[in-house]
């Protein structure tokens, strides 16, 4: 699998998009015990998204929400449209809607991003909050407990791009900076997203793939030769951490046995 040479990684099948926001949802229940257990604290980067969507919904409702420490998780988001907060375009107003108007989440440990600045200051001030968050003032981040996100939650769009790393943009091959402010000309938009660095510092990545659209890129990503310029998707090996892949049996349809 090329696009984890330099991680542990695995694709688990699922029936249909429920079973995979259900197992999904058992992933985030685990690490969020597991991280909080050992360091006092989770820190989870979120996605955007449909799926994503239906995740938080889930994860809101009574049976689920009580098996979560919500005192202790802090939410991060991996994009952000640059749009204001009340916009329903916001991945953070999505997000609010679907889970955090309904778990107690402490104000103090919801970091979104400023969508409705100017894009390269949303970007910079955004990079001090996390620097800030995981005690690392400069320098890339830290392969270890409490310096790195326990979770990073992302999906993959039909033309291979995860967060805001589309092909052919320059924060696909970032290596300095934790989060960029780039216009995407293919959705005519300024975007702020976490670049691979500090996505590939996490413990933990899980992308959530479902849909007949999906399969084609998908089986390109997991299986062609690595070229993350023209395959964002593939930049994502963790360090020194697990990457995931959670797809339903429609996006998995161009997969081999292989894989």
């Amino acid at each position: 699998m090329p696009m984890g040479e330099n991680a542990s990684s695995q694709i688990k099948i699922l029936a249909d998009t429920q079973a995979l926001v259900e197992a999904a949802a058992e992933y985030f229940v685990t690490v969020a015990a597991q991280a909080t257990a050992a360091t006092g604290r989770c820190v989870i980067a979120l996605s955007g998204g449909s799926t994503p969507k239906s995740l938080y919904a889930l994860l809101a409702t009574p049976t689920w929400a009580k098996r979560v420490d919500w005192s202790r998780l802090h939410l991060c988001w991996g994009d952000e449209r640059c749009v204001p907060p009340e916009d329903a375009a916001s991945n953070y107003h999505m997000t609010r809607e679907a889970l955090l108007d309904h778990v107690p989440v402490p104000s103090q440990n919801i970091h979104r991003i400023h969508g409705e600045i100017e894009p390269v200051a949303a970007a910079s001030m955004y990079e001090s909050e996390l620097r800030g968050l995981f005690g690392t003032p400069e320098g890339p981040p830290l392969l270890k407990p409490d310096t790195r996100f326990d979770l990073v939650l992302l999906g993959m769009g039909a033309n291979g791009h995860t967060a805001s790393l589309f092909p052919g943009l320059a924060a696909v091959q970032e290596t300095g900076r934790w989060v960029m402010a780039e216009y995407v000309a293919e959705v005519s938009m300024w975007r702020v997203t976490l670049t691979p660095p500090v996505l590939n510092a996490a413990a933990d990545v899980i992308f959530l793939v479902s849909g007949a659209d999906k399969a084609s890129m998908l089986a390109r990503v997991v299986a062609a030769p690595r070229q993350p310029d023209v395959l964002p998707a593939q930049a994502i090996a963790p360090a020194a951490g697990t990457l995931r892949w959670l797809v339903d049996t429609t996006a998995a349809a161009d997969l081999t046995s292989e894989e």
